[in-house]
């Protein structure tokens, strides 16, 4: 391992959609509802995985080009579409428990910063019993108060810091670019998976990169 990417961090957190679990079936399948719903041309499944990640309502405009009160009112059709069991119709990456549980053990705190509404990340959590690594679980609010990614992981961190967690040597694991901005806004490096929904062009600002659960064990306990 490069020893410049050795670290010793007070606090750590996680992206969900891409870095813990693999949701894209259960989002693209609610996504393409949700465009035939309003009328519109469904993406290709490719060009539907752009949406996973980052916030609905941004991705609504970027990739289909739609006003921003298009894009909202896409977001209501879509959080009708998934929910409950579609919502959970998802896989937990292999390692990523385990690690999880390391991390918790280690006693590094735990935050989950989501950009999905924060009690769907809730349940997912709950739903494959990792809710009890995290310390806190910051998500989208859905008021629409607290959608992009640098107010999430703000809000994660104000929570840790709650708790009496030391957040200034933090680092956030992602897998899209917008973890990358959102967690550069806070001066907080973020790690990337490659087992998520990200390009190798959105890796470019990471900290780091690695290809499995046992090299990002590595970079995050040593």
């Amino acid at each position: 391992m490069n020893p410049t990417l050795t670290r010793t961090w007070s606090a750590i957190l996680f992206d969900l959609d891409g870095t813990i679990t693999d949701s894209a079936p259960a989002i693209t399948s609610s996504l393409a509802r949700t465009f035939a719903l309003l009328g519109r041309p469904v993406p290709s499944d490719h060009d539907l995985l752009e949406y996973v990640g980052p916030p609905l309502i941004s991705a609504f405009q970027d990739y289909a080009g739609m006003s921003p009160e298009e894009a909202a009112a896409a977001v209501l059709v879509y959080r009708s579409e998934y929910h409950g069991a579609a919502a959970l119709d998802t896989a937990v990456y292999p390692g990523i428990a385990g690690l999880l549980e390391r991390i918790s053990e280690a006693g590094i705190p735990l935050a989950l910063a989501t950009s999905k509404p924060e009690q769907q990340a809730i349940d997912i959590l709950t739903h494959f019993d990792l809710n009890r690594f995290f310390t806190v679980t910051v998500g989208a609010s859905t008021d629409g108060s607290r959608i992009t990614k640098a107010d999430i992981v703000a809000e994660a961190l104000r929570r840790l810091g709650e708790t009496g967690a030391d957040v200034t040597t933090a680092v956030l694991v992602g897998d899209r670019s917008h973890d990358v901005v959102g967690a550069a806004a806070n001066n907080v490096p973020a790690i990337l998976v490659e087992w998520g929904y990200g390009s190798p062009a959105e890796a470019a600002d990471a900290f780091a990169i690695v290809h499995s659960t046992d090299r990002l064990g590595k970079l995050l306990l040593g």
